[in-house]
């Protein structure tokens, strides 16, 4: 679906903050709208986050709207809605990564500035940056950490997430790199895909750990609810023989660290996606735009990429690992105008 808005139809202007000793942008009027892909608990911070920046750096408003379903097609819809609405700046979780693109270039024509958050648009894209995880390496330290945890040898079974999440792919092959490196002392065993879904999840999940769980020395679960169904799934058998790494920091998964079914889990930092985010948007939706210079990660799907962090949660820093997300936000903050933006 394209979006049908007027040249000149919307100022443009946004701002962001993640909670700890903002430094105070100039009060503005910008409307800004965060809007993943579709429902998923991963996003559950990023309307609080939006709020915070809006408090912090005094812009007019932040708001999170969800699509009813995992669709471009809805996502889309939506986003016209509210660029109807007079939203004039976006914070986009790419519903599809080449598809969203359509969308992008009708913005870009309203001068409209929108950003990817949590996952990346691809290239060539009007989307003026990706500020996301840097899935491949998150999957791949992950993956490392599990062949630690196992010994360096065994079979592993990696569980990922949704076909048509844009980091899917990345993840599989992070996971496929660090099983490559052990010289077939690891081997991937079966990769599991389309299970970060609650019911394909504990379908899937429960089935190969009823078939094959004695051939499974460990699992990298690559997606959030893949993570929490196998944290549960592995508590149920009583199962601690089994190690296994998640991602994300779901209360399941962190008792399961906490109580020996999970050796870790990657904790990415949507907070600071959405937060961060807002307020990067409000500075190029008021005029900044961004250095062609800067020190820009290239990725396999964008040259606009910045990592937002991650952190390996593990029983040595499961009561720490909080501070460390929200010191590497701020950092990150604190630079960002003056290391990606140019502002007149």
């Amino acid at each position: 679906m394209t979006i049908r808005v007027g040249r000149g139809m919307f100022a443009a202007a946004f701002a962001c903050s993640v909670a700890f000793s903002p430094v105070a942008a100039s009060a503005s009027s910008n409307k800004i709208a965060l809007v993943p892909g579709g429902p998923h608990p991963y996003f559950a911070s990023w309307e609080q986050a939006g709020n915070d920046a809006a408090k912090d750096f005094g812009i007019g408003s932040a708001q999170y709207n969800v699509p009813a379903e995992w669709k471009l097609e809805a996502q889309t819809e939506l986003l016209e809605s509210l660029a109807a609405q007079g939203v004039n700046a976006f914070g986009i979780f790419p519903g599809d990564p080449v598809g969203i693109n359509s969308t992008l270039s009708e913005f870009k024509g309203s001068n409209i500035p929108a950003v990817a958050i949590g996952g990346c648009a691809q290239d060539p894209t009007d989307a003026n940056f990706c500020l996301a995880t840097d899935v491949y390496q998150a999957a791949y330290l992950g993956t490392k950490a599990l062949i630690t945890a196992i010994g360096g040898k065994g079979a592993i079974v990696h569980l990922a997430g949704l076909l048509i999440d844009p980091n899917t792919t990345l993840r599989e092959q992070a996971v496929e790199k660090a099983v490559a490196e052990t010289n077939g002392a690891v081997t991937l065993l079966q990769t599991v895909g389309d299970t970060d879904d609650q019911e394909k999840g504990d379908q899937k999940i429960n089935a190969l750990l009823a078939s094959q769980k004695d051939q499974i020395s460990g699992i990298i679960a690559t997606a959030y609810i893949s993570s929490v169904v196998t944290a549960k799934a592995l508590r149920n058998l009583g199962d601690k023989r089994i190690k296994m790494i998640g991602i994300d920091d779901d209360k399941i998964v962190l008792d399961g660290i906490r109580d020996g079914f999970v050796a870790g889990t990657i904790g990415q930092n949507p907070y600071g996606q959405a937060y961060i985010g807002t307020y990067a948007l409000d500075l190029l939706a008021s005029g900044c735009t961004a250095k062609p210079d800067a020190p820009w990660t290239k990725t396999p799907q964008t040259a606009h990429f910045i990592d937002s962090g991650t952190v390996l949660i593990s029983s040595s820093n499961i009561d720490s690992y909080k501070d460390d997300l929200k010191a590497l936000s701020h950092k990150i903050q604190a630079t960002f105008k003056d290391t990606y933006l140019s502002c007149k």
